[in-house]
């Protein structure tokens, strides 16, 4: 029975102790579900071997039971029919199979025990497996929702770096600007004084108008009629 040595572990597995200490549970409860599953076939035929052990003893058991009271059954009928001897001979086969039958016993004990174990084994790695199943999913689904938030706060954090330079390219526009307005203030300033002198002289310097000549001379030509 070495296979009962070899999945002790098993049995006293705890597979939320395992996913708690785990630094990556996703890989973890794949292994453990590889693992699981490998132990599952082994104890599966193992326990199968077993308990076919067990059904052949409890029959080699019955079968001599059986036999111990056919001798008893056929003793009885010697005496019956005037035969001691034969009697004997009954007599002492049970006696031999009565022996037998204490050994065949106490295997089947053993074999009936060993089944139980492995029975209990199966059973528990049954349920293991389901349990992980259910775990797995749960686990894997939050894994995947973590994923996404990651990818949205890296997005988040590009939003945040596009503002940053939208800001900063605001600043650049509004110093653009202000040195544009600087600049245009400085030229003003620069140009020369106005001079009102030369705008009035002009106005006296002004050439006489065609309208006006002609005017004049018809004024000229009224005065000497």
């Amino acid at each position: 029975m070495g296979i009962l040595a070899r999945f002790k572990d098993i049995m006293a597995s705890n597979i939320n102790a395992l996913l708690d200490k785990a630094e990556n549970p996703e890989k973890m409860i794949d292994q453990y579900m590889r693992n699981v599953n490998s132990d599952l076939g082994k104890v599966k035929a193992e326990t199968a071997s077993v308990m076919a052990e067990e059904q052949r003893s409890k029959r080699e058991l019955n079968e001599c039971s059986a036999e111990i009271e056919k001798m008893q059954h056929y003793a009885v009928k010697a005496l019956e029919a005037g035969n001691e001897d034969d009697a004997r001979k009954f007599l002492e086969k049970k006696a031999t199979l009565t022996e037998k039958e204490k050994e065949l016993q106490q295997a089947y004990s053993l074999a009936a025990s060993n089944a139980i174990r492995m029975r209990e084994m199966h059973d528990k790695l049954v349920a293991d497996i389901g349990e992980l199943e259910a775990r797995r999913a749960m686990i894997k689904s939050k894994a995947a929702v973590a994923k996404t938030q990651e990818r949205m706060n890296k997005i988040g954090s590009s939003v945040t770096g596009a503002n940053a330079s939208m800001s900063a390219f605001t600043r650049m526009e509004e110093k653009v600007e202000r040195a544009l307005d600087e600049a245009n203030a400085m030229a003003e300033l620069n140009m020369a004084p106005k001079d009102d002198i030369e705008e009035l002289t002009a106005k006296y310097d002004r050439k006489p108008d065609v309208e006006d000549e002609l005017t004049a001379l018809k004024k000229q030509l009224e005065n000497k009629e």
